[in-house]
């Protein structure tokens, strides 16, 4: 099953990625998350921490220097060049290069290549998609599973939330809106009204997420008896059932 999740900045969506990405692991998946951020933090969600993510994005400008070895394919470069993050998870950094057509499969890929060229049979790839619907846009008809379209209760998030939802579900996928940080009935209400022909998971404002994310950790590692971070997990579960059908 092949997941990418889209939205605004700031929306949440590296959080969402970060905690579906190791409750699918834990449920007995093979999770390959693909963080293709041109600001990658998808690692702190995960939970491998400020200095591996870092590392991690720099690999590629190592590669285009000359400094490490190359790898043939995108499989290769997954598994030469990311890191198994907590609960098992293998984590690639996908941002763009200066070359991006350099010939170099793990050079000049770029996110939308490799998230196109990852199979997701018999494993979840799941992309943590830059802010906007740019990736979205791209992305070869039929090869996307699911498309989580992440928004906040503001009038920015929810219009790029729309337009995503738009081209993805003309590329053929499904579409499930993340109600993100929803605090009121009448937040809901305005993504409803925008996003209501597809089906809307609703994650609370949550303490333990927030404070999460202030302090560069994993929600995932911290309370889990949070309102939102109770929707995530159940979404998780959810996706753990579908994927292992």
């Amino acid at each position: 099953m092949k997941i990418i999740v889209a939205g605004k900045g700031g929306a949440g969506k590296t959080t969402v990625s970060g905690t579906l990405a190791r409750v699918l692991s834990r449920a007995g998946e093979e999770v390959i998350a693909v963080d293709a951020d041109v600001n990658p933090m998808l690692g702190i969600s995960l939970g491998v921490g400020m200095d591996e993510t870092e590392r991690l994005a720099g690999i590629r400008e190592s590669l285009q220097q000359g400094h490490i070895e190359h790898a043939h394919d995108v499989e290769a470069l997954v598994a030469t060049f990311g890191t198994t993050a907590p609960d098992g998870v293998q984590l690639v950094v996908g941002s763009r290069m200066d070359g991006p057509d350099s010939g170099c499969a793990c050079c000049g890929v770029n996110p939308d290549q490799l998230l196109n060229e990852l199979d997701g049979e018999g494993r979840v790839v799941i992309g943590d998609l830059e802010a906007g619907i740019g990736i979205v846009t791209r992305m070869d008809t039929g090869n996307i599973d699911l498309v989580l379209v992440v928004t906040n209760a503001t009038s920015k998030s929810i219009e790029v939330a729309r337009r995503a939802a738009d081209s993805a579900a003309g590329r053929g996928a499904e579409v499930l809106v993340i109600a993100n940080r929803i605090g009121t009935d009448d937040d809901l209400e305005e993504i409803r009204a925008a996003l209501g022909e597809h089906e809307i998971i609703v994650v609370p404002e949550d303490d333990a997420i927030r404070r999460a994310d202030e302090e560069g950790l994993a929600p995932l590692d911290g309370p889990r008896d949070g309102p939102g971070m109770v929707a995530l997990l159940g979404l998780g579960e959810r996706l753990a059932l579908r994927a292992a059908a």
